[in-house]
C-alpha cells in the first residue's frame, strides 16, 4: 500500500471551499463525511473519471461506453457536448462526426459534407451543426480509433449518438437504481466557435442542468472547458464546480488568440496564473505532460512544481488522458514492439498518482481504479 507523504493534504483540499462547490472535494476516506454546506464528501481522493466513458472498451459517448465506465466503478463519467442545428446538445468529442459515426456511409447526408476551419485547423467532414438532431439519431456510433483498437470495432453501430438530455435522465435512473448520485464530467467543446454561429454552449447547458436540479453547488457534476472565459460564463449561470482544462505549456486558449491575449498555458500553470484561475474555477485539467514532462526521447521526467503550486492556490487537479495502449505511453512505459498492445499501464497510473494528483482522466477505468486503491487512505 502506498502512502504519499502530503503534509496538510487535508487542509489543502478545504482550501478549494473558497470556491462554489468545493464541498465535494473531501478528503480520501470521507465519503459519508459532510461538507460545510451539508453537500456529501462522496467521492474519493484520487478519483477516477471514465474519458468519454470506458473508451478503452467501447466506442466513445455511446451508452455503452458509459453503462460499461459506471458498471466498472468509474466515480465520474465524462461527456463533451457539441449542439445540433435545432439547438440541441448532443455528446461528441468533436462536431466532426466523420470517424465516429457511419454518416459517410449514408447517401442522404453526402452533400452534407463541407470543410471547415474550427479553432484554426481546416477540417472536412461531416459536422453536428448541420444536421438536426432527428437526423443525428438515424446515425450510428463507431469506433473512432479503429487500428489500436479493433475489439472496439465490434460494436460498430450498435449505439446511437446520445443527447445530453439522454444522459442526464440516464444519470437519474441509474443513482436511483444504485441509491447513490452519478457524477458527471461536462465539457464545453469549442464554445468561442459555437457562439459565433449562433448556437451558444453554456445557456444550453445551464438550462438543462437546471431542468434536472443539478445546478447547484453540491450537484453531482463539474463543468469543463479548455476556454476559461466558457466556465465565467458558465459561473455567473450555475454554481457547481468548475475545472480549467489546459493542453501543453506552448499552446494558447482558443478563446485567448481570439481576444488578444498573448497568455500560454506555460503562463497560466505558474503561481500568478493559478491564482487567477482560482478566481472563478476550483481546478485545473492539464495535460499529462503538465504534470510529468517526457525526455526528448519520450521517457517520463521528472515532475515538476504544478501540482504543489495549483494545492497551494486552492484548487484540484484532473489531468489527462492515461490509456493502457504502448503508442499511448512513455518509451519507458512501453512493452514490446505491437503499439496497439498494452504496456505497463499501471505503472504509469502510479508514477502520475504519486504526485498528489486529485483526479485522473482514463479510457481504461479498470487499471485506473486499481492504480487509485493503493493511494486512496481508509
Amino acid at each position: 500500500m502506498h502512502k504519499r507523504e502530503q503534509p496538510g493534504r487535508r487542509t489543502v483540499l478545504g482550501a478549494a471551499a473558497l470556491g462554489a462547490g468545493a464541498a465535494v472535494f473531501g478528503g480520501a476516506g470521507q465519503a459519508s463525511a459532510a461538507g460545510r454546506d451539508g453537500a456529501p464528501r462522496e467521492l474519493p481522493v484520487p478519483l477516477i473519471i471514465g474519458h468519454r466513458g470506458a473508451s478503452g472498451y467501447r466506442p466513445e459517448h455511446t451508452f455503452g461506453s458509459y453503462q460499461l465506465a459506471l458498471d466498472m466503478g468509474a466515480d465520474v463519467i465524462e461527456q463533451d457536448l457539441v449542439p445540433t442545428k435545432d439547438g440541441h446538445l448532443v455528446c461528441r468529442h468533436e462536431n466532426d462526426i466523420t470517424a465516429t459515426t457511419d454518416v459517410s456511409a449514408h447517401p442522404e447526408f453526402a452533400d452534407r459534407k463541407t470543410t471547415k476551419t474550427v479553432d484554426g485547423v481546416k477540417l472536412t467532414g461531416w459536422f453536428t451543426e448541420d444536421f438536426t438532431l432527428a437526423e443525428l439519431k438515424t446515425l450510428r456510433a463507431k469506433e473512432r480509433i479503429p487500428g489500436t483498437r479493433q475489439h472496439n470495432t465490434l460494436y460498430d453501430g450498435r449505439w446511437e449518438v446520445p443527447s445530453f438530455e439522454e444522459v442526464l435522465q440516464w444519470a437519474e435512473r441509474e443513482g436511483r437504481k444504485r441509491g447513490r448520485r452519478v457524477w458527471l464530467h461536462i465539457e464545453t467543446k469549442h464554445p468561442t466557435y459555437f457562439r459565433k454561429l449562433g448556437l451558444p454552449l453554456e445557456e444550453r447547458v445551464a438550462k438543462a442542468l437546471r431542468a434536472h436540479g443539478r445546478h447547484r453547488t453540491n450537484s453531482p457534476n463539474f463543468l469543463q472547458s479548455f476556454e476559461p472565459s466558457s466556465l465565467q460564463r458558465l459561473g455567473k449561470l450555475v454554481g457547481c464546480p468548475k475545472i480549467v482544462l489546459l493542453g501543453t505549456p506552448d499552446t494558447r486558449p482558443w478563446d485567448f488568440v481570439e481576444a488578444g491575449d498573448p497568455r500560454t498555458v506555460a503562463d497560466l500553470i505558474k503561481p500568478e496564473g493559478l491564482k487567477w484561475i482560482a478566481g472563478f474555477a476550483q481546478g485545473i485539467g492539464p495535460d499529462l505532460t503538465v504534470i510529468i514532462p517526457r525526455d526528448k526521447d519520450g521517457k517520463l521526467g521528472t515532475p515538476t512544481s504544478v501540482v504543489k503550486d495549483a494545492h497551494a492556490a486552492g484548487l484540484v487537479l484532473h489531468p489527462y488522458t492515461v490509456r493502457n495502449e504502448n503508442t499511448f505511453l512513455p518509451t519507458n512505459f512501453r512493452r514490446g514492439s505491437d503499439p496497439n498492445a498494452y504496456g505497463d499501464s499501471l505503472a504509469y497510473f502510479k508514477a502520475l498518482l504519486g504526485t498528489g494528483l486529485d483526479g485522473l482522466f482514463s479510457d481504461n477505468c479498470d487499471t485506473a481504479l486499481l492504480a487509485a486503491a493503493e493511494f486512496r487512505t481508509h
